[in-house]
Protein backbone atom coordinates (compact mmCIF):
# COMPACT_ATOMS: atom_id res chain seq x y z
CA UNK A 1 0.00 0.00 0.00
CA UNK A 2 1.48 3.31 -1.49
CA UNK A 3 0.49 6.41 1.33
CA UNK A 4 2.87 8.81 -0.41
CA UNK A 5 0.93 11.76 -0.83
CA UNK A 6 -0.55 12.94 -4.75
CA UNK A 7 -1.15 15.50 -6.95
CA UNK A 8 -4.03 17.33 -6.67
CA UNK A 9 -6.69 17.06 -9.08
CA UNK A 10 -8.23 20.53 -9.63
CA UNK A 11 -7.96 21.99 -12.84
CA UNK A 12 -10.64 23.00 -15.18
CA UNK A 13 -10.64 23.92 -18.72
CA UNK A 14 -10.02 27.90 -18.47
CA UNK A 15 -7.12 27.28 -15.85
CA UNK A 16 -5.29 24.44 -18.47
CA UNK A 17 -5.83 27.32 -21.46
CA UNK A 18 -4.68 30.09 -19.15
CA UNK A 19 -1.38 27.80 -18.18
CA UNK A 20 -1.52 26.91 -21.79
CA UNK A 21 -1.34 30.65 -22.89
CA UNK A 22 0.89 32.05 -19.99
CA UNK A 23 3.56 29.55 -20.50
CA UNK A 24 3.69 30.20 -24.60
CA UNK A 25 3.02 34.35 -23.79
CA UNK A 26 1.01 35.65 -26.52
CA UNK A 27 3.47 39.07 -26.25
CA UNK A 28 6.34 36.46 -27.26
CA UNK A 29 5.22 37.87 -30.88
CA UNK A 30 6.97 41.29 -29.38
CA UNK A 31 10.35 39.65 -28.07
CA UNK A 32 11.23 37.70 -31.21
CA UNK A 33 9.65 40.00 -34.12
CA UNK A 34 12.90 41.13 -35.13
CA UNK A 35 14.94 37.86 -35.37
CA UNK A 36 11.40 36.36 -36.93
CA UNK A 37 11.13 39.20 -39.61
CA UNK A 38 14.46 38.71 -40.75
CA UNK A 39 14.20 35.34 -40.57
CA UNK A 40 11.06 35.21 -42.94
CA UNK A 41 12.30 37.90 -45.28
CA UNK A 42 9.38 40.01 -44.27
CA UNK A 43 6.83 37.44 -44.86
CA UNK A 44 5.27 37.17 -41.55
CA UNK A 45 1.68 36.22 -42.03
CA UNK A 46 3.00 33.23 -44.22
CA UNK A 47 5.57 31.86 -41.93
CA UNK A 48 2.83 32.65 -38.91
CA UNK A 49 0.23 30.32 -40.87
CA UNK A 50 2.77 27.88 -42.19
CA UNK A 51 4.00 27.43 -38.33
CA UNK A 52 0.39 26.99 -37.26
CA UNK A 53 -0.38 24.34 -40.11
CA UNK A 54 2.50 22.07 -38.38
CA UNK A 55 1.66 22.97 -35.09
CA UNK A 56 -2.31 21.95 -35.81
CA UNK A 57 -1.67 19.02 -36.91
CA UNK A 58 0.65 18.17 -33.69
CA UNK A 59 -1.70 19.63 -31.79
CA UNK A 60 -4.02 16.88 -32.61
CA UNK A 61 -1.20 13.83 -32.02
CA UNK A 62 -1.24 15.56 -28.37
CA UNK A 63 -4.80 15.20 -28.11
CA UNK A 64 -5.18 11.63 -29.00
CA UNK A 65 -2.25 10.75 -26.86
CA UNK A 66 -3.60 12.46 -23.89
CA UNK A 67 -6.68 10.66 -23.80
CA UNK A 68 -4.63 7.04 -24.65
CA UNK A 69 -2.41 7.90 -21.72
CA UNK A 70 -4.04 10.54 -19.20
CA UNK A 71 -0.77 10.83 -16.66
CA UNK A 72 2.52 13.81 -16.36
CA UNK A 73 4.77 12.65 -18.90
CA UNK A 74 3.89 13.93 -22.18
CA UNK A 75 5.94 13.16 -25.21
CA UNK A 76 8.34 10.94 -23.07
CA UNK A 77 5.09 8.95 -22.03
CA UNK A 78 3.31 9.01 -25.05
CA UNK A 79 6.54 7.24 -26.87
CA UNK A 80 7.76 5.08 -24.11
CA UNK A 81 4.24 3.34 -23.84
CA UNK A 82 3.23 3.68 -27.86
CA UNK A 83 6.72 2.66 -29.38
CA UNK A 84 9.12 1.61 -27.05
CA UNK A 85 10.78 2.45 -23.83
CA UNK A 86 14.13 3.30 -24.54
CA UNK A 87 13.23 5.42 -27.63
CA UNK A 88 10.64 7.28 -25.40
CA UNK A 89 13.57 8.01 -22.67
CA UNK A 90 15.46 9.38 -25.58
CA UNK A 91 12.62 11.36 -26.75
CA UNK A 92 11.90 12.49 -22.95
CA UNK A 93 16.02 13.43 -22.79
CA UNK A 94 15.39 15.57 -25.89
CA UNK A 95 12.84 17.32 -24.05
CA UNK A 96 14.10 17.84 -21.21
CA UNK A 97 16.07 20.39 -22.72
CA UNK A 98 12.94 22.31 -24.10
CA UNK A 99 11.41 22.18 -20.82
CA UNK A 100 14.47 22.65 -18.57
CA UNK A 101 15.65 25.83 -20.18
CA UNK A 102 12.08 27.61 -20.72
CA UNK A 103 12.35 29.26 -16.83
CA UNK A 104 15.82 30.70 -17.99
CA UNK A 105 14.36 32.22 -21.25
CA UNK A 106 11.86 33.71 -19.16
CA UNK A 107 14.01 35.04 -16.65
CA UNK A 108 16.65 36.23 -18.21
CA UNK A 109 13.84 38.24 -20.52
CA UNK A 110 12.38 39.78 -17.03
CA UNK A 111 15.99 40.68 -16.14
CA UNK A 112 16.68 42.38 -19.33
CA UNK A 113 13.61 44.32 -19.58
CA UNK A 114 13.57 45.28 -15.64
CA UNK A 115 17.29 46.26 -16.31
CA UNK A 116 16.08 48.12 -19.03
CA UNK A 117 13.97 50.44 -16.87
CA UNK A 118 16.10 50.42 -13.84
CA UNK A 119 19.56 50.34 -15.43
CA UNK A 120 21.53 50.68 -11.96
CA UNK A 121 20.26 47.29 -10.56
CA UNK A 122 22.63 44.76 -12.92
CA UNK A 123 20.82 41.56 -14.86
CA UNK A 124 22.05 38.78 -12.25
CA UNK A 125 20.11 40.75 -9.35
CA UNK A 126 17.03 40.43 -11.16
CA UNK A 127 17.80 37.07 -12.00
CA UNK A 128 18.17 35.98 -8.30
CA UNK A 129 15.25 37.64 -7.28
CA UNK A 130 12.89 36.13 -10.07
CA UNK A 131 14.22 33.12 -9.26
CA UNK A 132 13.00 33.06 -5.35
CA UNK A 133 9.75 34.08 -6.17
CA UNK A 134 8.80 31.64 -8.74
CA UNK A 135 10.01 28.92 -6.61
CA UNK A 136 7.81 30.27 -3.64
CA UNK A 137 4.60 30.44 -6.20
CA UNK A 138 5.31 26.87 -7.64
CA UNK A 139 5.92 25.48 -4.18
CA UNK A 140 2.44 27.45 -2.53
CA UNK A 141 0.43 24.95 -5.42
CA UNK A 142 -0.85 24.93 -8.49
CA UNK A 143 -4.18 26.91 -8.21
CA UNK A 144 -1.85 29.95 -7.39
CA UNK A 145 -0.13 29.19 -10.69
CA UNK A 146 -3.42 28.98 -12.80
CA UNK A 147 -4.88 32.41 -10.99
CA UNK A 148 -1.78 34.33 -11.49
CA UNK A 149 -1.49 32.92 -15.25
CA UNK A 150 -5.40 33.83 -16.02
CA UNK A 151 -4.85 37.72 -14.78
CA UNK A 152 -1.05 37.58 -17.34
CA UNK A 153 -3.11 36.58 -20.30
CA UNK A 154 -5.81 38.85 -20.22
CA UNK A 155 -3.36 41.77 -19.58
CA UNK A 156 -1.81 40.47 -23.14
CA UNK A 157 -4.67 39.73 -24.68
CA UNK A 158 -5.88 43.33 -23.64
CA UNK A 159 -2.48 44.75 -25.00
CA UNK A 160 -2.40 43.14 -28.10
CA UNK A 161 -6.15 44.27 -29.10
CA UNK A 162 -4.54 48.21 -28.05
CA UNK A 163 -1.76 47.70 -30.44
CA UNK A 164 -4.10 46.45 -33.28
CA UNK A 165 -6.35 48.74 -32.70
CA UNK A 166 -4.06 51.77 -32.91
CA UNK A 167 -3.09 50.41 -36.43
CA UNK A 168 -6.50 49.97 -37.53
CA UNK A 169 -7.06 53.80 -36.31
CA UNK A 170 -3.39 54.87 -38.41
CA UNK A 171 -5.50 53.19 -41.77
CA UNK A 172 -8.62 54.66 -40.93
CA UNK A 173 -7.39 58.02 -40.95
CA UNK A 174 -4.85 57.81 -43.42
CA UNK A 175 -1.68 57.81 -41.56
CA UNK A 176 -0.64 54.34 -42.74
CA UNK A 177 0.75 52.63 -46.02
CA UNK A 178 -2.45 51.05 -47.01
CA UNK A 179 -5.89 52.92 -46.74
CA UNK A 180 -7.91 49.60 -46.97
CA UNK A 181 -7.87 46.76 -43.88
CA UNK A 182 -8.38 44.11 -46.45
CA UNK A 183 -5.74 43.06 -48.61
CA UNK A 184 -4.00 39.87 -49.76
CA UNK A 185 -0.54 41.02 -50.29
CA UNK A 186 0.34 39.52 -46.75
CA UNK A 187 -0.07 36.30 -48.33
CA UNK A 188 1.56 36.51 -51.05
CA UNK A 189 5.48 35.41 -50.72
CA UNK A 190 6.30 38.60 -53.50
CA UNK A 191 9.74 37.68 -54.12
CA UNK A 192 11.17 36.22 -51.02
CA UNK A 193 12.05 32.33 -51.63
CA UNK A 194 9.74 30.16 -49.97
CA UNK A 195 12.85 28.30 -48.32
CA UNK A 196 13.33 31.64 -46.29
CA UNK A 197 9.98 31.74 -45.27
CA UNK A 198 9.74 28.00 -44.20
CA UNK A 199 12.82 29.02 -42.32
CA UNK A 200 11.19 31.59 -40.67
CA UNK A 201 8.68 29.45 -39.67
CA UNK A 202 10.73 27.00 -38.04
CA UNK A 203 11.82 29.55 -35.69
CA UNK A 204 8.55 30.42 -35.27
CA UNK A 205 7.17 27.53 -34.15
CA UNK A 206 8.88 28.32 -31.05
CA UNK A 207 5.90 31.05 -30.40
CA UNK A 208 3.56 28.52 -30.18
CA UNK A 209 5.21 26.43 -27.06
CA UNK A 210 3.09 25.92 -24.56
CA UNK A 211 0.42 23.95 -25.68
CA UNK A 212 2.14 20.60 -25.23
CA UNK A 213 3.18 21.81 -21.80
CA UNK A 214 -0.40 21.64 -20.85
CA UNK A 215 -0.30 17.58 -21.15
CA UNK A 216 2.25 17.92 -17.67
CA UNK A 217 -0.78 18.66 -15.83
CA UNK A 218 -2.80 15.97 -16.64
CA UNK A 219 -2.76 14.16 -12.87
CA UNK A 220 -3.82 17.78 -11.63
CA UNK A 221 -6.72 18.09 -14.08
CA UNK A 222 -10.34 17.21 -13.59
CA UNK A 223 -11.51 14.78 -16.37
CA UNK A 224 -7.79 15.07 -18.17
CA UNK A 225 -9.10 12.97 -21.10
CA UNK A 226 -11.74 15.58 -22.20
CA UNK A 227 -10.33 18.51 -20.34
CA UNK A 228 -6.80 18.66 -21.78
CA UNK A 229 -7.38 18.04 -25.42
CA UNK A 230 -10.48 21.11 -25.49
CA UNK A 231 -7.38 23.09 -23.93
CA UNK A 232 -4.53 22.34 -26.86
CA UNK A 233 -7.18 23.29 -29.40
CA UNK A 234 -8.27 26.04 -27.85
CA UNK A 235 -4.78 27.36 -26.99
CA UNK A 236 -3.04 26.83 -30.30
CA UNK A 237 -6.01 28.34 -32.08
CA UNK A 238 -6.32 31.76 -29.85
CA UNK A 239 -2.51 31.87 -30.17
CA UNK A 240 -2.42 32.12 -34.21
CA UNK A 241 -5.31 34.03 -34.33
CA UNK A 242 -3.51 37.05 -31.88
CA UNK A 243 0.13 35.98 -34.26
CA UNK A 244 -1.41 36.44 -37.53
CA UNK A 245 -3.79 39.18 -37.03
CA UNK A 246 -0.76 41.27 -35.43
CA UNK A 247 1.37 40.13 -38.73
CA UNK A 248 -1.42 41.10 -40.76
CA UNK A 249 -1.84 44.55 -39.67
CA UNK A 250 1.72 45.63 -39.55
CA UNK A 251 2.54 43.87 -42.27
CA UNK A 252 -0.06 46.65 -44.71
CA UNK A 253 0.30 49.42 -42.46
CA UNK A 254 3.79 49.65 -42.42
CA UNK A 255 5.01 47.59 -45.76
CA UNK A 256 8.24 49.72 -45.48
CA UNK A 257 9.41 49.35 -41.72
CA UNK A 258 12.99 48.47 -41.06
CA UNK A 259 15.12 47.78 -37.65
CA UNK A 260 18.68 48.44 -37.11
CA UNK A 261 18.88 46.13 -33.98
CA UNK A 262 16.90 42.72 -33.95
CA UNK A 263 16.43 42.66 -30.63
CA UNK A 264 15.05 45.75 -29.93
CA UNK A 265 12.88 45.90 -33.40
CA UNK A 266 9.88 45.30 -31.36
CA UNK A 267 10.31 48.34 -29.32
CA UNK A 268 10.97 50.76 -31.78
CA UNK A 269 8.02 49.07 -33.75
CA UNK A 270 5.44 49.52 -31.07
CA UNK A 271 6.14 53.34 -30.85
CA UNK A 272 5.87 54.08 -34.18
CA UNK A 273 2.74 52.62 -33.64
CA UNK A 274 1.53 54.06 -30.28
CA UNK A 275 3.90 56.93 -29.57
CA UNK A 276 5.36 57.03 -25.76
CA UNK A 277 2.37 55.94 -23.95
CA UNK A 278 2.15 52.72 -26.13
CA UNK A 279 6.07 51.75 -25.69
CA UNK A 280 5.82 52.56 -21.83
CA UNK A 281 2.78 50.44 -21.64
CA UNK A 282 4.47 47.83 -23.55
CA UNK A 283 7.75 47.23 -21.38
CA UNK A 284 5.26 47.07 -18.68
CA UNK A 285 3.19 44.43 -19.94
CA UNK A 286 6.38 42.40 -21.14
CA UNK A 287 7.49 42.38 -17.70
CA UNK A 288 4.58 40.80 -16.08
CA UNK A 289 4.19 38.37 -19.13
CA UNK A 290 7.58 37.38 -18.54
CA UNK A 291 7.36 36.84 -14.88
CA UNK A 292 4.44 34.38 -15.31
CA UNK A 293 5.87 32.46 -18.54
CA UNK A 294 8.36 31.79 -15.92
CA UNK A 295 6.03 30.69 -13.13
CA UNK A 296 4.30 28.48 -15.80
CA UNK A 297 7.45 26.93 -17.17
CA UNK A 298 8.83 26.11 -14.05
CA UNK A 299 5.52 24.40 -13.08
CA UNK A 300 5.77 22.39 -15.90
CA UNK A 301 9.17 21.37 -16.04
CA UNK A 302 8.46 20.63 -12.24
CA UNK A 303 5.83 18.11 -13.73
CA UNK A 304 8.02 16.51 -16.35
CA UNK A 305 10.44 15.69 -13.92
CA UNK A 306 8.02 14.40 -11.19
CA UNK A 307 6.45 11.94 -14.21
CA UNK A 308 10.31 10.61 -14.55
CA UNK A 309 11.37 10.00 -11.31
CA UNK A 310 8.04 7.98 -10.78
CA UNK A 311 9.25 6.00 -14.09
CA UNK A 312 12.78 5.61 -12.46
CA UNK A 313 14.33 7.41 -15.26
CA UNK A 314 15.90 9.56 -12.65
CA UNK A 315 16.25 8.78 -9.14
CA UNK A 316 12.74 8.02 -7.62
CA UNK A 317 12.68 8.94 -4.16
CA UNK A 318 14.02 12.28 -5.39
CA UNK A 319 12.32 13.46 -8.28
CA UNK A 320 8.33 11.86 -7.29
CA UNK A 321 8.55 13.64 -3.69
CA UNK A 322 5.38 15.40 -3.16
CA UNK A 323 5.02 17.76 -0.37
CA UNK A 324 2.32 16.46 2.13
CA UNK A 325 0.95 19.32 2.43
CA UNK A 326 1.57 21.89 -0.81
CA UNK A 327 0.59 18.65 -2.78
CA UNK A 328 2.97 19.75 -4.85
CA UNK A 329 7.04 18.30 -5.69
CA UNK A 330 8.98 20.51 -3.66
CA UNK A 331 12.35 19.02 -4.33
CA UNK A 332 12.14 19.70 -8.26
CA UNK A 333 11.26 22.75 -7.71
CA UNK A 334 14.08 23.62 -5.83
CA UNK A 335 16.44 21.74 -8.07
CA UNK A 336 15.48 23.55 -11.28
CA UNK A 337 15.59 27.02 -9.38
CA UNK A 338 19.18 26.25 -9.04
CA UNK A 339 19.31 25.17 -12.37
CA UNK A 340 18.10 28.44 -13.46
CA UNK A 341 21.01 30.61 -12.20
CA UNK A 342 22.50 29.61 -15.25
CA UNK A 343 20.80 32.56 -16.37
CA UNK A 344 23.43 34.86 -14.75
CA UNK A 345 26.33 33.32 -17.38
CA UNK A 346 24.13 32.23 -20.30
CA UNK A 347 23.22 34.34 -22.98
CA UNK A 348 19.33 34.21 -24.51
CA UNK A 349 20.05 32.45 -27.80
CA UNK A 350 22.11 29.17 -26.07
CA UNK A 351 18.73 29.02 -24.29
CA UNK A 352 16.08 29.19 -27.33
CA UNK A 353 18.60 26.91 -29.19
CA UNK A 354 17.90 24.43 -26.22
CA UNK A 355 14.59 25.04 -26.56
CA UNK A 356 13.76 25.11 -29.98
CA UNK A 357 15.47 21.21 -31.03
CA UNK A 358 14.01 19.91 -27.81
CA UNK A 359 10.50 21.25 -28.62
CA UNK A 360 10.58 19.67 -32.45
CA UNK A 361 12.36 16.57 -32.12
CA UNK A 362 9.62 15.61 -29.15
CA UNK A 363 7.00 17.31 -31.55
CA UNK A 364 7.80 14.75 -34.32
CA UNK A 365 7.52 11.95 -31.72
CA UNK A 366 4.33 12.04 -30.61
CA UNK A 367 2.64 12.31 -34.24
CA UNK A 368 4.32 9.14 -34.81
CA UNK A 369 3.26 7.41 -31.72
CA UNK A 370 -0.37 8.50 -32.80
CA UNK A 371 0.79 6.00 -35.61
CA UNK A 372 2.23 3.20 -33.61
CA UNK A 373 -0.21 3.27 -31.14
CA UNK A 374 -3.76 4.17 -32.95
CA UNK A 375 -3.30 2.39 -36.68
CA UNK A 376 -0.87 -0.25 -36.11
CA UNK A 377 -1.24 -2.15 -32.61
CA UNK A 378 -5.17 -0.75 -32.00
CA UNK A 379 -5.81 -1.73 -35.80
CA UNK A 380 -8.22 1.50 -36.35
CA UNK A 381 -8.34 1.29 -40.21
CA UNK A 382 -11.55 2.69 -41.54
CA UNK A 383 -11.36 5.33 -43.96
CA UNK A 384 -11.94 7.90 -41.50
CA UNK A 385 -9.59 5.70 -38.63
CA UNK A 386 -6.81 6.25 -41.28
CA UNK A 387 -7.38 9.67 -41.88
CA UNK A 388 -7.38 10.52 -38.25
CA UNK A 389 -4.28 7.95 -37.03
CA UNK A 390 -1.88 7.74 -40.00
CA UNK A 391 -3.01 10.33 -42.65
CA UNK A 392 -3.12 13.76 -39.72
CA UNK A 393 0.27 12.36 -37.55
CA UNK A 394 2.14 11.10 -41.05
CA UNK A 395 1.62 14.85 -42.01
CA UNK A 396 2.26 16.36 -38.87
CA UNK A 397 5.74 14.36 -38.67
CA UNK A 398 6.96 15.06 -41.95
CA UNK A 399 6.01 19.14 -41.47
CA UNK A 400 7.52 18.61 -37.70
CA UNK A 401 10.60 16.66 -38.86
CA UNK A 402 11.42 19.01 -41.90
CA UNK A 403 11.38 22.19 -39.86
CA UNK A 404 13.92 20.74 -37.62
CA UNK A 405 15.93 20.09 -40.36
CA UNK A 406 16.26 23.82 -41.28
CA UNK A 407 17.53 24.71 -37.69
CA UNK A 408 20.96 25.89 -38.05
CA UNK A 409 24.00 23.63 -37.85
CA UNK A 410 25.35 24.66 -34.06
CA UNK A 411 21.46 23.99 -32.70
CA UNK A 412 21.78 20.73 -34.37
CA UNK A 413 24.82 19.98 -33.44
CA UNK A 414 24.18 20.61 -29.61
CA UNK A 415 21.14 19.09 -29.97
CA UNK A 416 22.95 15.78 -31.31
CA UNK A 417 25.53 15.71 -28.39
CA UNK A 418 23.08 16.13 -25.91
CA UNK A 419 21.04 12.88 -27.13
CA UNK A 420 24.04 11.22 -27.49
CA UNK A 421 25.04 12.39 -23.52
CA UNK A 422 21.33 10.61 -22.70
CA UNK A 423 22.06 7.75 -24.55
CA UNK A 424 25.51 7.34 -22.79
CA UNK A 425 23.58 7.64 -19.68
CA UNK A 426 20.95 4.95 -20.70
CA UNK A 427 23.44 2.64 -21.40
CA UNK A 428 25.33 2.72 -18.27
CA UNK A 429 21.99 2.71 -16.17
CA UNK A 430 21.22 0.06 -17.88
CA UNK A 431 24.10 -1.82 -17.54
CA UNK A 432 24.40 -1.15 -13.53
CA UNK A 433 20.51 -1.69 -13.01
CA UNK A 434 16.82 -3.21 -13.79
CA UNK A 435 15.43 -1.50 -16.88
CA UNK A 436 14.32 2.17 -15.91
CA UNK A 437 10.61 0.77 -17.10
CA UNK A 438 9.14 -1.10 -13.70
CA UNK A 439 5.45 0.17 -13.76
CA UNK A 440 2.79 0.86 -15.48
CA UNK A 441 1.12 4.37 -14.96
CA UNK A 442 -1.24 3.98 -18.20
CA UNK A 443 -3.99 4.15 -15.46
CA UNK A 444 -3.75 6.15 -12.40
CA UNK A 445 -6.15 7.28 -9.76
CA UNK A 446 -5.28 10.46 -8.00
CA UNK A 447 -7.21 11.31 -5.06
CA UNK A 448 -8.97 14.46 -4.64
CA UNK A 449 -7.31 17.01 -2.68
Amino acid sequence: MNNQPALSKSLKVYQIVFLGLAWMTPMIFFTVYGVAYDAAGGQMVLAYLIAFLAIFFTAYSYSRMVKAYPIAGSAFTYTKKAIHPRLGFLVGWALLLDYIFSPIIAILTFGIFMHTEFPSIPVYVWVIVMNIILALVNIVGIKSVARISGISVVVQILFISLFCLFIIKDIATGQASSSTLFSLHPFLASDVPFTTIFSGAALICFCFLGFDAVTTMAEETIQPERTIPKAIFLIVCIAAVMYIAISYFTQIAYPGFTFTNPDNAAYTLVKLVGGNLLSSLFITVLIIATFTQGVSSVTSVTRFLYALGRESVLPQKVFSYIHPTFKTPVVNILLVTTFSFLGMFIDLNTAVTFVSFGALTAFTFVNLSVIVHFYIKLKKRSFTETILYLIFPLIGAAFIGWLLTLLNKDTLLIGVAWLTIGFLYLFVKSRLSAPFVKRDHSKVTVPEK
